[in-house]
């Protein structure tokens, strides 16, 4: 079998995006997140990026257990996921097996860092 050269991703490299509090989002930045907004725009698919997020790795089997959902439910719902970028999936024998991409999630956090203003602080808000 082949050996696959991967691409070094370097963590300390500039987010895609500064703070929404910094300045406003481009329209390339704004296509970047926003599936990753509508993705975990759905409760189950939030509960599921929790659950997830919440261990080193998870199989599909000890997710599915959790809801009230059909298998194949809870698997579109994984899809969607994957598909926005907040996971990475790795099938082992019957059971595909989840964890967070760690740097959309990154992303996201660096996005949303928004800093608390004075008038905030104090209780007032702005008019």
């Amino acid at each position: 079998m082949p050996k696959q050269t991967l691409p070094v991703v370097d963590l300390q490299a500039v987010a895609c995006c500064p703070p929404i509090a910094a300045s406003p989002l481009d329209t390339a930045q704004a296509k970047v997140v926003a599936p990753m907004f509508k993705a975990l725009g759905d409760p189950v698919r939030l509960r599921l990026m929790s659950m997830i997020a919440s261990v080193p790795e998870i199989c599909v089997c000890d997710l599915t257990p959790a809801f009230d959902l059909s298998g194949p439910t809870i698997s579109h719902h994984l899809k969607v996921l994957r598909e926005a970028g907040l996971v990475d999936s790795e099938r082992r024998g019957t059971w595909v097996w989840y964890r967070v991409k760690a740097e959309a999630f990154r992303q996201l956090g660096l996005l949303l860092d928004i800093p608390a203003r004075p008038a905030v602080e104090a209780g007032r808000e702005r008019r």
